[in-house]
Order: structure tokens, then C-alpha cells, then sequence
């Protein structure tokens, strides 16, 4: 009750009532959150003691980071606190993963010194969406396997199945592994290069070919080079020959040398490494013994 007993209040005792400020009361007052009960003769508004009850929930609502449109509809019986509030979580977590990319690219920038051209594409890849993304990936497996129906089932699954999933909260290292990763599926070169694996690979199949071939090789691959490795053996030494003639036997290397540099040269071991580190996933195996046997082949081809 104010001091004249009428039982209303002016803005300055309803101020001092809740602890705002009266600038804040009339402001809401203005935009029809708090509207006043009657008005004094002298035309000052004037508030009961719902009013007070009123203003606690707006400020609540308000301290909470809900919009004045959102309190009007509280206020108003058109939605209850509980809808208002499962909206404003998902605006809020919306907001949150932004920011969290924010970080992540701001740390990489700083760390890698970028131009503002890098920060520029590094902060548009980086708030792709995850459907955007996949797009990106779809388009590159899409080009590599067109037409080609002779690659090898297992292979041409597993390049289907490539997904990149970036986290909601991207450590400075998974954004730029995803930026890099990006510039590469979209690199004609790398696309042209990979294409030439799939043709290469589909070449090599024969009409009712065992399925898995391509693994079945990679595997044979690794349990022979691998140990040949842990002896010390160098690709361009004697000792490496009989591990290339147990794995081509007569083949002219020249033919399985491009064979195998296409499908794991360095780039391509990059492109699995980064699709890896994107994903949190651990790295691609044996990508040395690989690479041990491109190395000892072009020792043998190169004039």
C-alpha cells in the first residue's frame, strides 16, 4: 500500500518494492508487459500488489534471456512457461555450438598466423552444416565412382560410406583438419586422381571376381611387407625383391606401379588421415607398408 492508502503504488514505490529501477519499470510498462492498473488524477500510472508478482515473473524471464515478445505470451495465458522455456534451450543450444566454432576457428587463426583470406574460408567451412558437409563428401564420392560398375564391392561401399562429423565442440586441430579436408575433396587435381583409382581398380576386375578382392590384396600386402620393414629392409635394396615378386609375381611394374601410386600416393594417404581426424577416429593403418612398396617399385621403374 502507498503512502496516500489507497492500496496502488506508483512506479517509484513499486521500484523500491523489487529493487529495479524505475526506468526499467516504465520501459516495460511501455511495451505493454506491465500494464498499469488505473491512473492517478494527476495521470501517473499506478500498480496493486499483483503487479509486484507480475513484475518478479517478467524479471525472472527476462534474467533468463527470454524476449519481451516471448514474456507477453506468458504473461497473456497464450503459452506457459515450460513451452516458452523447451524453445529457448534450443535457441540457446544453437547459440552454443556457434560459439564453441567461434573459439575453435579464432584458436586456430591465432595459431597458424592466418590471412584474412584463411580466416575468411577457414570461418565459412567451419559453419557448414552437417548436411552441407555430407554434400561435399557425396559430390566427391559421386564423381569418383561414376559409371565405374566393376570396382570392387567392398571398395566402392567404403567409399559410400565416408562420412565427416565434424563435433559440436571442434578442438582447433578438427577444424583444420575439416578445412583441409574440404579444399582437397573440392581440389580437381586430388578428384581427377581419385577417379583414376576407382578406373584403375575397376579394370582390374573380372565378371564374377570374388568380392573383397581389393582388401583380400591389402591384406596380403601388409602380412608381407610388414615384417620385411621390422628387418630393416629398404625398398631400393636387393632384399626387397622377393616381397614384390611374392606380391605381383611377373607383373611389369611399370603397370602395377601407377596401380598402386594412385591409389596411395601421399595425397590420398592425406585425404584418409584427415576424413580420420575430422571423424576423432584413429588413423588408417599401415599406411607405411604401403608406401614402403610405392617407394620400392619406382626404384625398379625409374630411368
Amino acid at each position: 500500500m502507498n503512502d496516500d492508502g489507497t492500496g496502488f503504488l506508483t512506479i517509484g514505490e513499486l521500484a523500491r518494492a523489487t529493487g529495479l529501477t524505475v526506468r526499467t519499470i516504465r520501459y516495460w510498462s511501455d511495451e505493454g508487459v506491465l500494464t498499469p492498473v488505473t491512473r492517478s488524477p494527476g495521470g501517473y500510472r499506478l500498480y496493486d500488489a499483483p503487479s509486484v508478482a507480475r513484475l518478479e515473473l517478467i524479471r525472472t524471464l527476462r534474467e533468463l534471456g527470454l524476449g519481451l515478445d516471448d514474456v507477453r505470451h506468458v504473461l497473456a495465458g497464450e503459452r506457459t512457461v515450460a513451452q516458452v522455456a523447451a524453445t529457448h534451450v534450443a535457441a540457446l543450444d544453437a547459440r552454443i555450438r556457434s560459439l564453441k566454432v567461434t573459439r575453435a576457428v579464432l584458436s586456430s587463426v591465432a595459431a597458424r598466423d592466418a590471412s584474412a583470406r584463411e580466416t575468411t574460408l577457414m570461418n565459412k567451412l567451419a559453419r557448414l552444416s552437417a548436411a552441407e558437409r555430407q554434400r561435399i563428401v557425396a559430390e566427391f564420392v559421386a564423381e569418383a565412382l561414376q559409371g565405374l560398375d566393376g570396382v570392387d564391392p567392398e571398395v566402392r561401399e567404403r567409399l559410400r560410406a565416408t562420412t565427416v562429423d565434424l563435433a559440436e565442440d571442434p578442438t582447433p586441430e578438427e577444424v583444420d583438419a575439416w578445412v583441409e579436408l574440404a579444399e582437397l575433396l573440392q581440389d580437381p587435381e586430388f578428384r581427377a586422381r581419385m577417379r583414376r583409382a576407382m578406373e584403375l581398380n575397376a579394370a582390374d576386375g573380372a565378371p564374377g571376381e570374388a568380392r573383397g578382392r581389393s582388401l583380400w590384396f591389402a591384406k596380403r600386402l601388409v602380412e608381407l611387407v610388414a615384417p620385411a620393414r621390422e628387418r630393416g629392409i629398404a625398398p631400393k635394396s636387393p632384399q626387397a625383391e622377393p616381397v614384390l615378386h611374392e606380391l605381383f609375381g611377373d607383373a611389369a611394374y611399370e603397370d602395377v606401379l601407377e596401380r598402386m601410386a594412385a591409389g596411395f600416393d601421399d595425397r590420398v594417404a592425406r585425404y584418409r588421415e584427415l576424413v580420420a581426424l575430422v571423424n576423432c577416429a584413429p588413423a588408417p593403418p599401415h599406411t607405411e607398408d604401403f608406401a614402403w612398396v610405392v617407394a620400392a617399385l619406382r626404384a625398379r621403374t625409374d630411368s
